[in-house]
Protein backbone atom coordinates (compact mmCIF):
# COMPACT_ATOMS: atom_id res chain seq x y z
CA UNK A 1 0.00 0.00 0.00
CA UNK A 2 1.52 3.59 -1.12
CA UNK A 3 2.31 5.64 2.38
CA UNK A 4 -0.54 8.45 3.05
CA UNK A 5 0.44 11.85 2.43
CA UNK A 6 2.51 13.62 4.83
CA UNK A 7 1.40 16.09 7.43
CA UNK A 8 3.91 18.75 5.12
CA UNK A 9 1.84 17.84 1.86
CA UNK A 10 -1.82 17.65 3.08
CA UNK A 11 -1.55 21.04 4.67
CA UNK A 12 0.05 22.14 0.89
CA UNK A 13 -3.61 20.58 -0.35
CA UNK A 14 -5.39 22.57 2.19
CA UNK A 15 -3.90 25.37 1.65
CA UNK A 16 -4.84 24.99 -2.21
CA UNK A 17 -7.97 23.96 -2.07
CA UNK A 18 -8.35 27.41 0.70
CA UNK A 19 -7.22 29.53 -1.82
CA UNK A 20 -9.05 27.98 -4.65
CA UNK A 21 -12.15 28.63 -3.01
CA UNK A 22 -11.83 31.84 -2.00
CA UNK A 23 -11.15 33.00 -5.37
CA UNK A 24 -14.15 31.20 -6.73
CA UNK A 25 -16.19 32.95 -4.41
CA UNK A 26 -14.84 35.95 -5.10
CA UNK A 27 -14.79 35.48 -9.26
CA UNK A 28 -18.84 34.36 -8.97
CA UNK A 29 -19.86 37.46 -7.10
CA UNK A 30 -17.76 40.29 -8.27
CA UNK A 31 -17.05 38.79 -11.24
CA UNK A 32 -13.08 37.13 -12.69
CA UNK A 33 -11.97 40.57 -14.27
CA UNK A 34 -12.85 42.62 -11.23
CA UNK A 35 -10.95 40.88 -9.18
CA UNK A 36 -6.68 41.15 -8.17
CA UNK A 37 -4.84 38.47 -7.03
CA UNK A 38 -3.75 40.42 -3.99
CA UNK A 39 -7.66 40.49 -3.42
CA UNK A 40 -7.52 36.82 -3.43
CA UNK A 41 -4.35 36.90 -1.02
CA UNK A 42 -5.67 39.29 1.65
CA UNK A 43 -8.95 37.14 1.39
CA UNK A 44 -7.07 33.75 1.71
CA UNK A 45 -4.76 35.54 4.35
CA UNK A 46 -1.87 34.55 2.44
CA UNK A 47 0.63 36.08 0.52
CA UNK A 48 0.05 37.22 -3.04
CA UNK A 49 3.39 35.01 -3.91
CA UNK A 50 1.70 31.99 -2.09
CA UNK A 51 -1.18 32.19 -4.66
CA UNK A 52 1.67 31.93 -7.55
CA UNK A 53 3.15 29.32 -5.89
CA UNK A 54 -0.06 27.28 -6.31
CA UNK A 55 -1.66 29.11 -9.09
CA UNK A 56 1.10 30.08 -11.92
CA UNK A 57 -1.88 32.67 -13.93
CA UNK A 58 -4.71 33.99 -12.74
CA UNK A 59 -6.82 31.40 -15.03
CA UNK A 60 -5.64 28.57 -13.23
CA UNK A 61 -7.81 29.50 -10.05
CA UNK A 62 -10.71 28.84 -12.33
CA UNK A 63 -9.50 25.63 -13.67
CA UNK A 64 -8.27 23.89 -10.94
CA UNK A 65 -9.56 20.40 -11.52
CA UNK A 66 -8.10 19.31 -14.74
CA UNK A 67 -5.34 17.14 -12.98
CA UNK A 68 -7.82 15.25 -10.94
CA UNK A 69 -9.32 14.73 -14.16
CA UNK A 70 -6.33 13.23 -15.91
CA UNK A 71 -5.88 10.84 -12.92
CA UNK A 72 -9.45 9.70 -12.77
CA UNK A 73 -8.87 8.72 -16.52
CA UNK A 74 -5.14 6.97 -16.35
CA UNK A 75 -6.33 5.27 -13.95
CA UNK A 76 -9.53 3.82 -15.63
CA UNK A 77 -7.60 3.12 -18.90
CA UNK A 78 -4.61 1.30 -16.95
CA UNK A 79 -4.63 -2.25 -18.23
CA UNK A 80 -7.75 -1.94 -20.51
CA UNK A 81 -8.15 -3.61 -23.93
CA UNK A 82 -10.78 -1.52 -25.00
CA UNK A 83 -9.91 2.09 -23.73
CA UNK A 84 -12.47 3.96 -25.29
CA UNK A 85 -15.35 1.82 -23.84
CA UNK A 86 -13.32 2.18 -20.57
CA UNK A 87 -13.14 6.14 -20.58
CA UNK A 88 -17.17 5.61 -21.17
CA UNK A 89 -17.99 4.17 -19.20
CA UNK A 90 -15.96 6.25 -16.09
CA UNK A 91 -17.86 9.04 -17.76
CA UNK A 92 -21.61 7.15 -17.28
CA UNK A 93 -20.15 6.56 -13.94
CA UNK A 94 -19.08 9.87 -12.88
CA UNK A 95 -22.52 10.98 -13.80
CA UNK A 96 -24.44 8.60 -12.18
CA UNK A 97 -23.05 9.70 -9.14
CA UNK A 98 -23.18 13.18 -9.46
CA UNK A 99 -18.96 13.16 -9.03
CA UNK A 100 -18.27 17.25 -8.68
CA UNK A 101 -16.72 17.30 -11.77
CA UNK A 102 -20.25 17.22 -13.39
CA UNK A 103 -22.80 17.95 -10.76
CA UNK A 104 -25.10 20.59 -12.15
CA UNK A 105 -26.61 22.80 -9.42
CA UNK A 106 -26.96 26.65 -8.96
CA UNK A 107 -23.27 27.32 -8.10
CA UNK A 108 -22.12 25.46 -11.75
CA UNK A 109 -24.42 27.52 -13.20
CA UNK A 110 -23.10 31.08 -11.70
CA UNK A 111 -19.77 29.55 -12.40
CA UNK A 112 -20.14 29.23 -16.50
CA UNK A 113 -22.25 31.97 -16.77
CA UNK A 114 -18.93 34.25 -14.93
CA UNK A 115 -16.75 32.57 -17.37
CA UNK A 116 -18.66 33.57 -20.21
CA UNK A 117 -18.82 36.81 -19.11
CA UNK A 118 -15.02 36.90 -18.97
CA UNK A 119 -12.85 37.00 -22.55
CA UNK A 120 -9.72 35.57 -20.89
CA UNK A 121 -11.52 32.71 -19.11
CA UNK A 122 -13.45 31.60 -22.34
CA UNK A 123 -9.92 31.77 -24.35
CA UNK A 124 -8.47 29.59 -21.41
CA UNK A 125 -11.57 27.08 -21.62
CA UNK A 126 -11.30 26.48 -25.31
CA UNK A 127 -7.05 26.10 -24.52
CA UNK A 128 -8.28 23.39 -22.05
CA UNK A 129 -10.17 21.44 -23.66
CA UNK A 130 -7.74 21.31 -26.95
CA UNK A 131 -4.97 19.78 -24.14
CA UNK A 132 -7.49 17.61 -22.29
CA UNK A 133 -8.11 15.98 -25.72
CA UNK A 134 -4.45 15.83 -26.63
CA UNK A 135 -3.69 14.31 -23.35
CA UNK A 136 -6.45 11.85 -23.94
CA UNK A 137 -5.06 11.04 -27.18
CA UNK A 138 -1.81 9.78 -25.82
CA UNK A 139 -3.39 7.88 -23.06
CA UNK A 140 -5.78 5.88 -25.52
CA UNK A 141 -2.87 5.35 -28.01
CA UNK A 142 -0.47 4.23 -24.96
CA UNK A 143 -3.12 1.78 -24.31
CA UNK A 144 -3.35 -0.03 -27.81
CA UNK A 145 0.33 0.44 -28.51
CA UNK A 146 0.35 3.07 -30.69
CA UNK A 147 2.54 6.23 -31.19
CA UNK A 148 0.91 9.29 -29.92
CA UNK A 149 0.07 10.45 -33.35
CA UNK A 150 -1.64 8.34 -34.23
CA UNK A 151 -5.14 9.66 -36.11
CA UNK A 152 -7.60 7.12 -34.59
CA UNK A 153 -6.36 8.44 -30.90
CA UNK A 154 -6.71 11.71 -31.83
CA UNK A 155 -10.26 11.62 -33.90
CA UNK A 156 -11.60 9.47 -30.54
CA UNK A 157 -10.22 11.90 -27.98
CA UNK A 158 -11.71 14.63 -30.15
CA UNK A 159 -14.88 13.20 -30.37
CA UNK A 160 -15.08 12.30 -26.83
CA UNK A 161 -14.51 15.47 -25.32
CA UNK A 162 -16.65 17.06 -27.94
CA UNK A 163 -19.21 15.04 -26.15
CA UNK A 164 -19.33 15.80 -22.72
CA UNK A 165 -18.86 19.68 -23.68
CA UNK A 166 -22.29 19.42 -25.38
CA UNK A 167 -23.59 17.13 -22.79
CA UNK A 168 -22.52 19.26 -19.82
CA UNK A 169 -23.74 22.38 -21.45
CA UNK A 170 -27.25 20.90 -22.29
CA UNK A 171 -27.86 19.43 -18.92
CA UNK A 172 -27.18 23.66 -17.19
CA UNK A 173 -29.39 24.36 -20.10
CA UNK A 174 -32.14 21.75 -18.84
CA UNK A 175 -31.62 22.79 -15.75
CA UNK A 176 -32.42 26.52 -15.94
CA UNK A 177 -35.02 25.42 -17.63
CA UNK A 178 -36.29 23.11 -14.86
CA UNK A 179 -36.19 19.69 -16.56
CA UNK A 180 -33.78 17.11 -15.84
CA UNK A 181 -30.39 18.01 -16.09
CA UNK A 182 -28.93 13.97 -15.58
CA UNK A 183 -31.38 13.17 -18.57
CA UNK A 184 -30.37 16.07 -20.46
CA UNK A 185 -26.73 14.76 -20.06
CA UNK A 186 -26.76 11.39 -20.61
CA UNK A 187 -28.66 11.62 -23.74
CA UNK A 188 -26.59 13.89 -25.65
CA UNK A 189 -23.68 11.61 -23.89
CA UNK A 190 -25.38 8.24 -24.87
CA UNK A 191 -25.50 9.44 -28.66
CA UNK A 192 -22.19 11.17 -29.04
CA UNK A 193 -20.45 7.84 -27.29
CA UNK A 194 -22.89 6.30 -30.05
CA UNK A 195 -20.99 8.22 -32.58
CA UNK A 196 -17.50 7.75 -31.41
CA UNK A 197 -18.02 4.03 -31.23
CA UNK A 198 -19.26 3.79 -35.10
CA UNK A 199 -15.98 6.10 -35.70
CA UNK A 200 -13.75 3.87 -34.50
CA UNK A 201 -15.61 0.30 -35.62
CA UNK A 202 -12.51 -1.62 -36.57
CA UNK A 203 -9.90 -0.27 -34.30
CA UNK A 204 -8.25 -1.29 -31.51
CA UNK A 205 -9.62 1.37 -29.38
CA UNK A 206 -13.22 0.35 -29.27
Amino acid sequence: MPDRPGLRDRKKEMTRQAISDVATRLFVERGFDKVSVADIAQEADVARKTVFNYFPRKEDLVFDREEEARALVREALAGQRSPVAAFQALMRRLAESRHPLFRISDRPVRFWRMVAESAALTARACELQVTLADDLAGMLSDAVGRPHSDPDARLAATMLMATLVVAYGEALRAFGENRDPGMAFASVMDRGFAGVDAALAGTPYV
